[in-house]
């Protein structure tokens, strides 16, 4: 629902923006600061996008700890390493220690998720070569896999 620029009554209509905000939540999980920039560029002025959202978050249907939980499931099932979730979370201004206990909460094994995603790109065969091994050592780096976690990959 995007609203007309000149309709000054529209952006400032709380049950608006509550309306959208809801509709945005129904879909999937969104941190503070970024249902809030949602709500602004919907036409929502800053005042009654972040009143909004506090309400929201009052009332338990925002939730930044629920929104980077989600977040880290969801990396972590396509194969994303512990660094690039957090680099995503702090990108949505999701805060530092909220974001380490996602990760700490997380029941996954980075280092079996690291030696699953080195598989499925390269096969099972161990890397023959220096090169080779850099390369793949390269790809988990750029999934946001550590080196311990790296490590462990490439010699499996």
């Amino acid at each position: 629902m995007l609203l007309d620029p000149l309709d000054d009554d529209a952006a400032r209509d709380p049950r608006g923006a509550r309306r959208s905000a809801m509709d945005a939540l129904a879909r999937r999980e969104y941190g503070f600061d970024e249902l809030v920039r949602r709500l602004e560029t919907r036409g929502f002025d800053a005042d009654t996008a972040r009143s909004t959202v506090e309400a929201l978050k009052a009332e338990g249907l925002q939730d930044d700890e629920r929104f980077a939980e989600a977040m880290v499931a969801s990396a972590a099932r396509r194969g994303k390493g512990p660094r690039r979730i957090a680099a995503d979370l702090a990108e949505r201004d999701v805060p530092d220690g909220i974001i380490a206990a996602a990760l700490a909460g997380a029941d996954v094994d980075w280092f079996e998720l690291a030696a699953d995603v080195r598989r499925g790109k390269f096969g099972t065969v161990k890397p023959a070569d220096f090169t080779e091994k850099a390369r793949q050592m390269r790809f988990l780096n750029y999934r946001g896999f550590d080196s311990e976690h790296i490590r462990h990959a490439v010699d499996t």
